[in-house]
Protein backbone atom coordinates (compact mmCIF):
# COMPACT_ATOMS: atom_id res chain seq x y z
CA UNK A 1 0.00 0.00 0.00
CA UNK A 2 1.50 3.24 -1.06
CA UNK A 3 1.56 6.36 1.83
CA UNK A 4 -0.79 8.43 -0.33
CA UNK A 5 -3.43 5.63 0.25
CA UNK A 6 -2.43 4.69 3.01
CA UNK A 7 -3.82 8.21 4.23
CA UNK A 8 -7.09 8.17 3.40
CA UNK A 9 -7.80 4.97 5.19
CA UNK A 10 -5.73 5.83 8.63
CA UNK A 11 -8.15 8.95 8.01
CA UNK A 12 -11.54 6.28 7.87
CA UNK A 13 -10.54 4.28 10.60
CA UNK A 14 -10.01 7.43 13.08
CA UNK A 15 -13.05 9.02 12.24
CA UNK A 16 -15.04 5.12 12.40
CA UNK A 17 -13.39 5.11 15.65
CA UNK A 18 -14.45 7.96 16.79
CA UNK A 19 -18.13 7.21 15.30
CA UNK A 20 -18.49 4.03 17.70
CA UNK A 21 -16.51 5.94 20.93
CA UNK A 22 -18.56 7.46 23.56
CA UNK A 23 -18.61 11.25 23.13
CA UNK A 24 -20.44 14.03 23.84
CA UNK A 25 -20.77 15.48 20.63
CA UNK A 26 -21.62 11.92 19.24
CA UNK A 27 -24.13 10.58 21.77
CA UNK A 28 -26.70 9.26 18.79
CA UNK A 29 -24.16 7.94 16.75
CA UNK A 30 -22.71 6.41 19.92
CA UNK A 31 -26.26 5.03 21.00
CA UNK A 32 -26.91 3.38 17.88
CA UNK A 33 -23.59 1.57 17.48
CA UNK A 34 -24.34 0.36 21.16
CA UNK A 35 -27.73 -1.06 19.95
CA UNK A 36 -25.78 -2.83 17.14
CA UNK A 37 -23.00 -4.49 19.34
CA UNK A 38 -25.49 -5.90 21.81
CA UNK A 39 -28.32 -7.27 19.14
CA UNK A 40 -24.92 -9.35 17.54
CA UNK A 41 -23.58 -10.10 20.75
CA UNK A 42 -26.79 -11.41 21.75
CA UNK A 43 -27.04 -13.17 18.52
CA UNK A 44 -23.77 -14.38 18.51
CA UNK A 45 -24.12 -15.57 22.76
CA UNK A 46 -27.69 -17.66 22.11
CA UNK A 47 -26.57 -19.18 19.09
CA UNK A 48 -23.31 -21.03 20.98
CA UNK A 49 -25.54 -22.12 24.00
CA UNK A 50 -28.38 -23.47 22.01
CA UNK A 51 -25.73 -25.03 19.39
CA UNK A 52 -23.63 -26.39 22.22
CA UNK A 53 -26.52 -27.89 24.02
CA UNK A 54 -27.39 -29.60 20.78
CA UNK A 55 -23.68 -31.00 19.96
CA UNK A 56 -24.08 -32.28 23.89
CA UNK A 57 -27.13 -34.32 22.75
CA UNK A 58 -25.48 -34.90 19.95
CA UNK A 59 -22.68 -36.45 22.01
CA UNK A 60 -24.57 -38.23 24.93
CA UNK A 61 -26.42 -40.22 22.35
CA UNK A 62 -23.62 -41.35 20.49
CA UNK A 63 -20.72 -41.79 22.75
CA UNK A 64 -22.65 -42.68 26.16
CA UNK A 65 -26.52 -44.25 25.21
CA UNK A 66 -24.88 -46.07 22.19
CA UNK A 67 -21.64 -46.91 24.18
CA UNK A 68 -24.12 -49.17 25.79
CA UNK A 69 -26.77 -49.92 23.42
CA UNK A 70 -24.71 -52.57 20.91
CA UNK A 71 -24.67 -51.39 17.43
CA UNK A 72 -25.61 -54.56 15.47
CA UNK A 73 -27.09 -57.65 17.70
CA UNK A 74 -27.21 -60.76 15.79
CA UNK A 75 -30.16 -63.42 17.19
CA UNK A 76 -32.29 -66.13 16.85
CA UNK A 77 -34.47 -68.67 17.87
CA UNK A 78 -32.73 -71.62 16.30
CA UNK A 79 -31.03 -74.49 17.63
CA UNK A 80 -27.82 -72.99 16.97
CA UNK A 81 -24.59 -75.05 18.36
CA UNK A 82 -21.66 -73.65 20.40
CA UNK A 83 -19.53 -74.31 17.07
CA UNK A 84 -22.16 -72.57 14.66
CA UNK A 85 -21.81 -69.32 16.95
CA UNK A 86 -18.09 -69.24 16.88
CA UNK A 87 -18.13 -69.92 13.29
CA UNK A 88 -20.52 -66.66 12.87
CA UNK A 89 -18.36 -64.59 15.46
CA UNK A 90 -15.04 -64.89 13.33
CA UNK A 91 -16.98 -64.63 10.57
CA UNK A 92 -18.34 -61.12 11.79
CA UNK A 93 -15.15 -60.35 13.67
CA UNK A 94 -13.20 -60.40 10.36
CA UNK A 95 -14.80 -57.72 9.11
CA UNK A 96 -12.17 -54.00 9.49
CA UNK A 97 -15.83 -51.44 10.73
CA UNK A 98 -16.05 -54.12 13.42
CA UNK A 99 -13.88 -53.38 16.32
CA UNK A 100 -15.50 -56.02 18.65
CA UNK A 101 -18.16 -59.25 19.46
CA UNK A 102 -19.66 -60.23 22.05
CA UNK A 103 -21.85 -63.15 22.88
CA UNK A 104 -25.31 -62.60 24.95
CA UNK A 105 -28.07 -64.23 25.97
CA UNK A 106 -31.17 -61.72 26.04
CA UNK A 107 -34.71 -63.16 27.60
CA UNK A 108 -37.44 -60.80 29.24
CA UNK A 109 -38.37 -61.13 32.96
CA UNK A 110 -39.29 -60.40 36.47
CA UNK A 111 -37.60 -58.40 39.31
CA UNK A 112 -39.27 -58.22 42.33
CA UNK A 113 -38.67 -58.16 45.83
CA UNK A 114 -41.22 -57.46 48.93
CA UNK A 115 -41.92 -53.70 47.73
CA UNK A 116 -42.04 -53.86 43.75
CA UNK A 117 -41.89 -56.15 41.14
CA UNK A 118 -41.49 -54.36 37.68
CA UNK A 119 -40.70 -56.73 33.77
CA UNK A 120 -37.08 -56.40 32.82
CA UNK A 121 -35.20 -57.09 29.76
CA UNK A 122 -32.31 -59.76 31.69
CA UNK A 123 -28.82 -59.13 29.71
CA UNK A 124 -26.67 -62.52 30.26
CA UNK A 125 -23.35 -61.13 29.41
CA UNK A 126 -19.67 -62.32 29.27
CA UNK A 127 -18.28 -60.28 32.02
CA UNK A 128 -14.86 -60.56 31.07
CA UNK A 129 -15.19 -59.44 27.51
CA UNK A 130 -17.87 -56.76 28.43
CA UNK A 131 -15.57 -53.99 28.30
CA UNK A 132 -14.89 -54.41 25.05
CA UNK A 133 -18.22 -54.31 23.72
CA UNK A 134 -19.71 -52.09 26.27
CA UNK A 135 -18.90 -48.65 28.41
CA UNK A 136 -21.26 -49.40 30.91
CA UNK A 137 -18.82 -49.69 33.71
CA UNK A 138 -18.48 -46.35 33.24
CA UNK A 139 -21.43 -45.32 34.80
CA UNK A 140 -21.24 -47.54 37.93
CA UNK A 141 -22.25 -45.40 40.89
CA UNK A 142 -21.92 -48.31 43.72
CA UNK A 143 -20.26 -51.82 43.13
CA UNK A 144 -18.60 -53.07 39.72
CA UNK A 145 -19.48 -54.55 36.84
CA UNK A 146 -16.56 -56.65 37.04
CA UNK A 147 -18.10 -58.05 40.08
CA UNK A 148 -20.38 -60.42 38.00
CA UNK A 149 -17.11 -62.66 37.05
CA UNK A 150 -17.03 -63.58 40.68
CA UNK A 151 -20.89 -63.95 41.63
CA UNK A 152 -22.43 -66.23 39.78
CA UNK A 153 -25.90 -65.54 41.46
CA UNK A 154 -24.90 -61.49 40.50
CA UNK A 155 -26.98 -59.03 39.15
CA UNK A 156 -26.42 -55.23 38.12
CA UNK A 157 -29.50 -52.82 38.19
CA UNK A 158 -30.21 -49.22 37.03
CA UNK A 159 -30.45 -46.88 39.61
CA UNK A 160 -33.98 -45.91 38.57
CA UNK A 161 -35.04 -49.47 39.07
CA UNK A 162 -32.99 -50.29 42.53
CA UNK A 163 -34.38 -47.20 43.91
CA UNK A 164 -37.83 -48.63 43.21
CA UNK A 165 -36.68 -51.77 44.94
CA UNK A 166 -35.18 -50.06 47.34
CA UNK A 167 -31.74 -52.09 47.51
CA UNK A 168 -28.32 -51.26 46.96
CA UNK A 169 -25.23 -53.35 46.74
CA UNK A 170 -25.24 -56.40 48.69
CA UNK A 171 -29.21 -56.72 49.20
CA UNK A 172 -30.58 -59.58 47.46
CA UNK A 173 -33.74 -59.83 44.41
CA UNK A 174 -35.58 -61.92 42.92
CA UNK A 175 -35.33 -62.58 38.97
CA UNK A 176 -37.99 -64.42 37.54
CA UNK A 177 -37.99 -66.54 34.50
CA UNK A 178 -41.28 -66.00 31.85
CA UNK A 179 -41.12 -69.64 31.37
CA UNK A 180 -43.06 -72.01 33.83
CA UNK A 181 -41.83 -75.10 35.38
CA UNK A 182 -44.75 -77.83 35.34
CA UNK A 183 -45.32 -80.62 37.76
CA UNK A 184 -47.72 -83.02 38.38
CA UNK A 185 -49.48 -80.75 40.90
CA UNK A 186 -49.12 -76.99 40.20
CA UNK A 187 -47.34 -75.07 37.68
CA UNK A 188 -44.52 -73.06 39.59
CA UNK A 189 -42.54 -69.89 38.04
CA UNK A 190 -38.85 -70.44 37.37
CA UNK A 191 -36.85 -67.99 39.74
CA UNK A 192 -33.52 -67.28 40.99
CA UNK A 193 -32.37 -64.99 44.34
CA UNK A 194 -29.77 -62.59 43.03
CA UNK A 195 -27.18 -60.59 45.00
CA UNK A 196 -27.07 -56.95 43.63
CA UNK A 197 -23.13 -56.39 42.92
CA UNK A 198 -23.43 -53.02 40.74
CA UNK A 199 -25.88 -50.14 39.92
CA UNK A 200 -25.18 -47.74 37.03
CA UNK A 201 -26.73 -44.66 36.04
CA UNK A 202 -27.07 -43.49 32.99
CA UNK A 203 -29.55 -41.09 32.85
CA UNK A 204 -31.88 -42.93 29.99
CA UNK A 205 -34.92 -44.13 31.44
CA UNK A 206 -34.97 -47.08 29.10
CA UNK A 207 -32.00 -48.55 30.58
CA UNK A 208 -31.46 -46.93 34.04
CA UNK A 209 -35.26 -48.49 35.02
CA UNK A 210 -35.79 -51.84 32.55
CA UNK A 211 -32.37 -53.17 32.01
CA UNK A 212 -30.72 -56.33 34.74
CA UNK A 213 -27.56 -57.62 33.66
CA UNK A 214 -26.69 -60.87 34.71
CA UNK A 215 -23.75 -63.38 34.20
CA UNK A 216 -24.30 -65.56 30.84
CA UNK A 217 -23.96 -68.75 32.66
CA UNK A 218 -26.51 -67.75 35.72
CA UNK A 219 -28.86 -66.20 32.45
CA UNK A 220 -28.59 -70.23 30.66
CA UNK A 221 -29.04 -72.02 34.05
CA UNK A 222 -32.20 -69.34 35.15
CA UNK A 223 -34.11 -69.47 31.60
CA UNK A 224 -33.06 -73.01 31.08
CA UNK A 225 -31.26 -72.75 27.22
CA UNK A 226 -29.77 -75.60 25.76
CA UNK A 227 -28.00 -73.34 23.22
CA UNK A 228 -24.70 -71.70 24.54
CA UNK A 229 -26.18 -68.15 23.82
CA UNK A 230 -29.04 -66.29 22.06
CA UNK A 231 -27.00 -63.96 20.21
CA UNK A 232 -24.08 -62.12 19.29
CA UNK A 233 -23.58 -57.88 20.18
CA UNK A 234 -21.27 -55.96 17.30
CA UNK A 235 -19.23 -52.74 18.58
CA UNK A 236 -18.19 -51.11 15.25
CA UNK A 237 -15.79 -48.31 14.52
CA UNK A 238 -18.11 -46.22 13.01
CA UNK A 239 -21.43 -46.09 14.80
CA UNK A 240 -23.22 -44.31 12.13
CA UNK A 241 -21.92 -47.04 9.37
CA UNK A 242 -24.82 -49.33 11.28
CA UNK A 243 -27.24 -49.51 8.58
CA UNK A 244 -24.59 -49.98 5.50
CA UNK A 245 -22.72 -52.99 7.76
CA UNK A 246 -26.26 -54.54 8.24
CA UNK A 247 -27.00 -54.33 4.28
CA UNK A 248 -23.72 -56.43 3.60
CA UNK A 249 -23.63 -59.07 6.66
CA UNK A 250 -27.29 -59.84 6.20
CA UNK A 251 -26.71 -61.84 3.03
CA UNK A 252 -23.95 -63.87 4.76
CA UNK A 253 -26.35 -64.59 7.58
CA UNK A 254 -27.69 -68.56 7.96
CA UNK A 255 -31.49 -68.41 7.63
CA UNK A 256 -33.45 -67.45 10.81
CA UNK A 257 -30.83 -65.23 12.02
CA UNK A 258 -32.03 -61.76 12.95
CA UNK A 259 -30.06 -58.84 12.31
CA UNK A 260 -31.06 -55.39 14.64
CA UNK A 261 -28.91 -52.15 14.70
CA UNK A 262 -29.05 -49.69 17.11
CA UNK A 263 -31.02 -47.34 14.41
CA UNK A 264 -33.85 -49.50 14.77
CA UNK A 265 -34.02 -48.49 18.40
CA UNK A 266 -32.64 -45.03 18.65
CA UNK A 267 -32.32 -44.04 15.03
CA UNK A 268 -35.75 -42.05 15.81
CA UNK A 269 -33.89 -39.80 18.50
CA UNK A 270 -30.95 -39.30 16.82
CA UNK A 271 -32.33 -38.22 13.65
CA UNK A 272 -34.85 -35.97 16.15
CA UNK A 273 -31.68 -34.74 17.37
CA UNK A 274 -29.95 -33.71 14.30
CA UNK A 275 -33.39 -32.25 12.45
CA UNK A 276 -33.69 -30.25 15.68
CA UNK A 277 -30.09 -28.75 15.15
CA UNK A 278 -30.76 -27.60 12.14
CA UNK A 279 -34.00 -25.88 12.37
CA UNK A 280 -32.89 -24.13 15.34
CA UNK A 281 -29.71 -23.04 14.08
CA UNK A 282 -31.45 -21.73 10.96
CA UNK A 283 -34.04 -20.06 13.30
CA UNK A 284 -31.35 -18.56 15.38
CA UNK A 285 -29.23 -17.20 12.42
CA UNK A 286 -32.56 -15.19 11.41
CA UNK A 287 -31.77 -13.75 14.87
CA UNK A 288 -28.69 -12.54 13.79
CA UNK A 289 -29.51 -11.51 10.54
CA UNK A 290 -32.57 -9.38 12.56
CA UNK A 291 -29.59 -8.15 14.55
CA UNK A 292 -27.56 -7.52 11.24
CA UNK A 293 -30.19 -5.35 9.52
CA UNK A 294 -30.75 -3.25 12.78
CA UNK A 295 -27.14 -2.81 11.97
CA UNK A 296 -28.23 -1.45 8.53
CA UNK A 297 -30.80 0.89 10.24
CA UNK A 298 -28.26 2.37 12.91
CA UNK A 299 -25.52 2.97 10.11
CA UNK A 300 -28.34 4.58 7.99
CA UNK A 301 -29.28 6.97 10.44
CA UNK A 302 -25.94 7.63 11.48
CA UNK A 303 -25.17 8.78 7.67
CA UNK A 304 -28.19 11.02 8.26
CA UNK A 305 -27.24 12.36 11.34
CA UNK A 306 -23.69 12.90 9.85
CA UNK A 307 -24.79 14.64 6.73
CA UNK A 308 -22.52 18.04 7.35
CA UNK A 309 -19.96 16.01 8.82
CA UNK A 310 -19.88 14.35 5.35
CA UNK A 311 -20.41 17.43 3.64
CA UNK A 312 -17.00 19.17 5.26
CA UNK A 313 -14.61 16.07 4.92
CA UNK A 314 -16.11 16.42 0.82
CA UNK A 315 -15.03 19.88 0.93
CA UNK A 316 -11.68 19.35 2.78
CA UNK A 317 -10.65 16.65 -0.33
CA UNK A 318 -11.78 13.24 0.71
CA UNK A 319 -13.07 11.24 -1.67
CA UNK A 320 -16.36 9.50 -1.74
CA UNK A 321 -14.53 6.45 -1.72
CA UNK A 322 -13.00 7.33 1.48
CA UNK A 323 -16.52 8.52 3.35
CA UNK A 324 -17.63 4.72 1.89
CA UNK A 325 -15.08 2.90 3.98
CA UNK A 326 -15.81 5.50 7.07
CA UNK A 327 -19.28 3.25 7.59
CA UNK A 328 -17.84 0.08 6.37
CA UNK A 329 -15.09 0.18 8.82
CA UNK A 330 -18.04 1.53 11.04
CA UNK A 331 -20.01 -1.23 10.91
CA UNK A 332 -16.91 -4.30 10.98
CA UNK A 333 -15.53 -2.97 14.17
CA UNK A 334 -19.56 -3.16 15.93
CA UNK A 335 -19.59 -6.44 14.22
CA UNK A 336 -15.95 -7.34 15.49
CA UNK A 337 -16.29 -5.78 19.40
CA UNK A 338 -20.35 -7.78 19.11
CA UNK A 339 -18.75 -11.18 18.15
CA UNK A 340 -15.95 -10.77 20.67
CA UNK A 341 -18.83 -10.44 23.44
CA UNK A 342 -21.11 -12.77 21.86
CA UNK A 343 -18.37 -15.45 22.02
CA UNK A 344 -17.32 -14.90 25.71
CA UNK A 345 -20.92 -14.69 26.73
CA UNK A 346 -21.70 -18.17 24.55
CA UNK A 347 -18.48 -20.20 25.71
CA UNK A 348 -19.35 -19.06 29.39
CA UNK A 349 -23.11 -19.84 28.94
CA UNK A 350 -22.63 -23.34 27.45
CA UNK A 351 -20.11 -23.70 30.17
CA UNK A 352 -22.62 -22.73 32.76
CA UNK A 353 -26.03 -24.14 31.28
CA UNK A 354 -25.95 -27.73 32.60
CA UNK A 355 -25.66 -26.16 36.28
CA UNK A 356 -28.49 -23.50 35.81
CA UNK A 357 -31.05 -25.95 34.10
CA UNK A 358 -30.25 -28.05 37.84
CA UNK A 359 -30.44 -24.60 40.12
CA UNK A 360 -33.92 -23.92 37.69
CA UNK A 361 -34.89 -27.80 38.82
CA UNK A 362 -33.89 -26.74 42.31
CA UNK A 363 -35.70 -23.82 42.55
CA UNK A 364 -39.27 -24.61 40.75
CA UNK A 365 -39.05 -28.13 41.89
CA UNK A 366 -39.41 -29.27 38.46
CA UNK A 367 -37.69 -31.67 35.68
CA UNK A 368 -36.52 -29.80 32.45
CA UNK A 369 -35.98 -33.09 31.26
CA UNK A 370 -37.69 -36.10 31.51
CA UNK A 371 -36.21 -39.21 30.97
CA UNK A 372 -39.35 -40.68 30.01
CA UNK A 373 -39.51 -38.18 26.62
CA UNK A 374 -36.01 -37.20 26.30
CA UNK A 375 -32.96 -40.11 25.90
CA UNK A 376 -31.14 -38.11 28.78
CA UNK A 377 -32.53 -36.49 31.87
CA UNK A 378 -30.27 -33.60 32.25
CA UNK A 379 -28.93 -30.54 30.35
CA UNK A 380 -25.23 -31.60 28.19
CA UNK A 381 -23.24 -29.09 26.37
CA UNK A 382 -20.20 -29.22 24.29
CA UNK A 383 -18.31 -26.52 22.46
CA UNK A 384 -16.54 -27.16 19.47
CA UNK A 385 -14.35 -24.83 17.40
CA UNK A 386 -15.73 -24.71 14.75
CA UNK A 387 -18.80 -23.87 15.98
CA UNK A 388 -16.91 -20.31 17.31
CA UNK A 389 -15.04 -20.24 13.89
CA UNK A 390 -18.04 -20.31 11.79
CA UNK A 391 -20.67 -18.51 13.49
CA UNK A 392 -17.55 -15.68 14.14
CA UNK A 393 -17.07 -15.72 10.22
CA UNK A 394 -20.66 -15.83 9.54
CA UNK A 395 -21.76 -12.82 11.48
CA UNK A 396 -18.32 -10.72 10.35
CA UNK A 397 -19.53 -11.32 7.03
CA UNK A 398 -23.31 -9.96 7.78
CA UNK A 399 -21.55 -7.25 9.49
CA UNK A 400 -19.86 -6.25 6.57
CA UNK A 401 -22.88 -7.08 3.76
CA UNK A 402 -25.10 -4.56 6.64
CA UNK A 403 -22.90 -2.02 5.73
CA UNK A 404 -22.05 -1.58 1.58
CA UNK A 405 -25.73 0.50 1.32
CA UNK A 406 -25.12 2.78 4.19
CA UNK A 407 -21.18 3.41 3.17
CA UNK A 408 -22.75 3.82 -0.47
CA UNK A 409 -25.17 6.48 0.57
CA UNK A 410 -22.77 7.90 2.33
CA UNK A 411 -20.63 8.49 -0.33
CA UNK A 412 -23.29 9.58 -2.51
CA UNK A 413 -23.64 13.14 -0.12
CA UNK A 414 -23.41 16.08 -2.19
CA UNK A 415 -21.36 18.76 -0.32
CA UNK A 416 -23.20 21.63 -1.19
CA UNK A 417 -26.79 20.51 -0.84
CA UNK A 418 -26.19 18.69 2.77
CA UNK A 419 -24.76 22.17 3.49
CA UNK A 420 -27.25 24.35 2.36
CA UNK A 421 -29.91 22.05 4.04
CA UNK A 422 -28.55 22.51 7.89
Amino acid sequence: MTRRNARPLWLAKFIATRYISVGKRSQLVSFMSAVSIFGLALGVTILITVLSVMNGFDREVRENILGIVPHITLSTGENFSQQDWQQLEEMVAQRADVEAVAPLIEQTGIVANAAYSKGVLVNGIDAGREASISLLDRFMVAGSLAALADERWGVVLGQTLAANLGVSVGDSVDLFSLAINVNPLTPLPSYRAFRVVGIYRVGTQELDSELAVINIAAARALFKLRNSYTGLRVRLQDVLAADQVRLELQPQLPPGMQLVTWTQLFGSVYENILFSRTIVGLMLWLLVAVAAFNLVVSLIMVVRDKRSDIAILRTMGASPRTIGQIFMLQGFMVGVIGVAIGITLGVLAALGVGDLARLIESWLGVQLLNAEVYPIDFLPSQIKLSDLVGISLGVLFLSILATIYPARRAASVQPAEALRTE
